[in-house]
């Protein structure tokens, strides 16, 4: 692997361009999963995984089908994980390795829903979360109200360990799926095959020619798994360093009209 990376100065910097949680997976973990091409994690031991948060009051307003706000929230976040993945891709060629940013919602086989990698199988596998019994990751802060990309790296990061599933006899995203596709078997680690958890026929009818046919609506989305999730409806505490942090950098921005500095290109405008 090329030179170590300060890990902790890689995350805040990854963070301070969007995203909500970063870990790092070693890529031996992944080994036996489908990927495009078959290849693609040859000499790439280490896989960034990335995590940005929904909005909890655009989720909180799905209640039996998606709605058109968060069919536009989807995309603009998947939009911002391909923009935060660039530039951790840039991030560690400036460290002098090697990184390839995958696209955070890209289908490619639209038989058996792949892409190049499972962003899923990564974030098991780098510790974000665990595989719910709606194949959702699980984050134990924000339930499963993220959205997830990839880099895939040589760079020599510490890699994270993999979280235990607490999903324990919880059914409530069996209990409300509209599609009747989720079986409620639970799992140690992660599915060997999407069957075992749902029914994937169900679930793209569901989307596709029933969801899909709403207006506004982007298809192949739902929400509602997402939604009633209770991982994902505990009360959060403000993070009061993050806030902090806000109203400092907000304090340091205020000021006369006339000592307002020239615009400038930087990582959060450009």
């Amino acid at each position: 692997m090329k030179s170590k990376v300060d890990k902790k100065e890689f995350i805040a910097q990854i963070q301070d361009c969007g995203a909500s949680i970063v870990r790092v997976a070693d890529t031996s973990r992944l080994a036996g999963i489908d990927t495009e091409p078959e290849d693609l994690l040859d000499n790439y031991p280490r896989a960034v995984s990335i995590a940005i948060r929904l909005s909890d009051s655009v989720i909180d307003e799905i209640d039996m089908q998606p709605t058109p706000l968060y069919s536009s929230h989807y995309s603009r976040v998947n939009a911002l994980l391909d923009d935060v993945a660039i530039r951790v891709t840039n991030l560690l060629q400036l460290n002098g390795a090697r990184a390839v940013p995958i696209p955070a919602s890209q289908i490619l086989d639209s038989e058996k829903w792949s892409s190049y990698i499972s962003h899923k199988a990564v974030a098991i596998a780098a510790g974000i979360g665990w595989q719910g019994k709606s194949l959702l990751i699980v984050n134990p802060d924000f339930g499963p109200r993220i959205r997830l990309t990839t880099v895939l790296t040589n760079a020599d990061l510490e890699p994270d360990s993999p979280i235990k599933n607490r999903c324990g006899k919880c059914n409530q995203c069996k209990e409300h799926c509209p599609a009747g596709a989720i079986i409620g078997v639970n799992t140690d680690s992660h599915y060997s095959t999407r069957s075992e958890a749902i029914d994937l026929e169900k679930c793209v009818h569901q989307v596709r020619d029933v969801f899909g046919e709403l207006p506004n609506i982007m298809p192949l989305i739902c929400g509602i798994c997402i939604k009633v999730c209770p991982w994902g409806n505990k009360k959060r505490k403000p993070n009061q360093k993050k806030v902090n942090k806000l109203h400092t950098d907000s304090a340091k921005d205020t000021g006369p009209v006339s000592k307002v500095p020239a615009f400038k290109m930087t990582k959060d405008n450009n």
